[in-house]
């Protein structure tokens, strides 16, 4: 295999036990294997993938959703192999910190850049490049949120590497200056490498907790919580939004490589 597109043709199935006939044109990607349990029990769908590093399943409409595990090396590794069939469009479904008092749990973020403070990103394009969403995958999502009647913000994600911090107020204090409405450790990734990969791309963050204050930390109690109250609006927003844009067949992706 001496070709990206040699590779990835045998890694996506590789890593996903999912036939490469099998992926929709457009893509659902996060790192909570309940989602895609409860995608696959909604639309009565196999999941693929079970034994293996990453899990992914297709319904009926030809919407696939896959969990790629956590952090910004996985989010990069799903971005490339799905190169191996060239998806129209990949929305991600995380969740993500809240910095800000507007930001409260269980609210929507639909970021309008991330900082690139991962590293893993800087493998594709130097630091002077921006960590962008496509526009027009946005605007779906954005109106699919509405029709929901559910507000929803926009701000700068902080993605990182680092995954315990919350005790470090130095730390806090460049969160604060760089005024970042949320962090997480995935998003900037997913928008440089699917620019990378010309992958029209875009995310919906459900905030799942306030971790800048001491009682805001994620413990497994409050994350239960925020599942059992945002996880299925979250999850049907996205399923939603993507098989719309599939529907209508609009074009969402307007640039040239």
């Amino acid at each position: 295999m001496l070709t990206k597109s040699e590779i990835t043709k045998n890694w996506l199935p590789r890593y996903t036990g999912m036939p490469l006939e099998e992926f929709g044109e457009y893509i659902l990607v996060t790192n909570f294997g309940d989602y895609v349990r409860r995608f696959a029990k909604m639309f009565d769908c196999r999941i693929y993938g079970e034994d293996r590093t990453m899990q992914a399943a297709t319904n009926a409409d030809g919407l696939t959703i896959i969990n790629y595990g956590m952090g910004s090396s996985n989010a990069a590794t799903i971005m490339d192999l799905l190169t191996a069939v060239m998806p129209k469009g990949v929305l991600f479904l995380g969740k993500c910190g809240g910095l800000k008092t507007s930001t409260e749990i269980g609210h929507f973020i639909l970021p309008i850049a991330a900082i690139r403070g991962e590293g893993t990103s800087d493998d594709y394009f130097p630091p002077e490049v921006p960590a962008l969403p496509s526009f027009k995958l946005h605007k779906f999502v954005s109106d699919k949120i509405l029709d929901h009647g559910v507000d929803y913000r926009t701000g700068v994600i902080y993605t990182t590497n680092r995954r315990v911090w919350e005790h470090d107020e130095a730390f806090h204090k460049k969160l604060h200056d760089m005024t970042c409405i949320g962090i997480d450790m995935e998003t900037a990734t997913l928008f440089i490498v699917g620019h990378a990969n010309a992958i029209a791309h875009g995310a919906l963050l459900l905030v799942s907790d306030v971790p800048v204050t001491p009682e805001g930390v994620k413990t497994e109690e409050s994350d239960k919580k925020v599942t059992e109250n945002w996880v299925d609006l979250h999850l049907q927003i996205g399923i939603e939004a993507m098989t719309e844009i599939g529907l209508k067949g609009e074009k969402i992706k307007h640039f040239r490589y």
